[in-house]
């Protein structure tokens, strides 16, 4: 049985060819930052209801790379990033001092580790209790802030919540001053990063401590393990993060050559995997971003 054969055509063809071309030619180069469009990295990762990330050129606000940034996630220790930011506040405003004593109650002590271990009655002072929380992710002096500052932690995180109202955090609500495990303390990936940015932005003198890599404290090195610091040129901060439910967040802002990045990785599986994630996201983005 013969097919007959068809011909098209020669106009035909050349339109069809043409559009064909139109159409991947937009599928393949038309992505723009202002789409706010998710764009793959040069590490593909598995998505998990954990995960979310974001990377946010910090001199024009523009969304680089985005996936699951608005999803409800969990901030862990990465809350201690509002603790801080209202202590620098009250820094600015004359409220605290450095050299400010903070007493320790009963509840601050009580606190689950990480913390630096005191004793209901101890105090501290201001701009050790900063380096604590950046370093150590302290949680017992992240309360004691809380209560010098808001009368009671729950008073405490009412303010951090207005705040991340104030600063267009939609999609966060704040329970207490630490990060330890609450059902009802959210935040997204894009609000984090609204966070880092806001910090370096509004408190200029104080951003130096999220560089810091080690305190004294008692006569004893006192070193953190935030090792992207040490991976990425430009590495400035500024939060790690972790408990079961959360998996492992970081809030990494980098400023190279005139290039200025936030990026937030959140869910890891493992402290390394979440490292290298972020570390290529980097890698990757900050190329895009405008320079100053």
């Amino acid at each position: 049985m013969n097919v007959p054969r068809v011909f098209y055509p020669l106009s035909l063809m050349s339109k069809c060819l043409a559009l064909f071309v139109l159409v991947v030619g937009v599928a393949s180069g038309c992505t723009t930052t202002s789409a706010l469009q998710p764009v793959a990295t040069t590490t593909p990762t598995v998505m998990t209801e954990k995960s979310a990330s974001i990377v946010v050129d910090s001199s024009t606000g523009a969304v680089l790379y985005q996936a699951s940034a608005d999803l409800p996630r969990i901030p862990a220790s990465l809350t201690k990033m509002m603790t801080l930011y209202l202590t620098f506040e009250a820094l600015e405003s004359g409220r605290l001092t450095k050299n400010t004593m903070l007493p320790v109650s009963a509840h601050a002590a009580s606190q689950a580790p990480s913390k630096l271990g005191f004793k209901p009655g101890q105090s501290i002072d201001v701009d050790t209790a900063i380096k604590a929380i950046v370093i150590k992710s302290a949680n017992d002096v992240a309360v004691a802030l809380a209560e010098a500052l808001g009368g009671s932690e729950p008073q405490f995180a009412a303010l951090m919540t207005a705040k991340a109202r104030q600063l267009g955090m939609k999609g966060t609500t704040f329970n207490n001053a630490s990060g330890l495990p609450d059902p009802a303390q959210i935040t997204t990936a894009r609000d984090m990063a609204l966070l880092g940015m806001a910090l370096r932005k509004h408190f200029p003198n104080q951003y130096y401590y999220f560089a810091l890599h080690e305190f004294t404290f008692n006569g004893k090195l006192v070193e953190g393990h935030n090792r992207v610091l040490a991976k990425l040129n430009g590495a400035d901060g500024i939060k790690t993060g972790y408990v079961r439910a959360s998996g492992f967040n970081i809030v990494t802002s980098v400023y190279d050559n005139g290039r200025q990045l936030v990026a937030v990785v959140m869910g890891g599986d493992t402290a390394r995997a979440r490292d290298q994630q972020v570390v290529d996201l980097v890698h990757s983005y900050l190329p895009m971003a405008a320079s100053r």
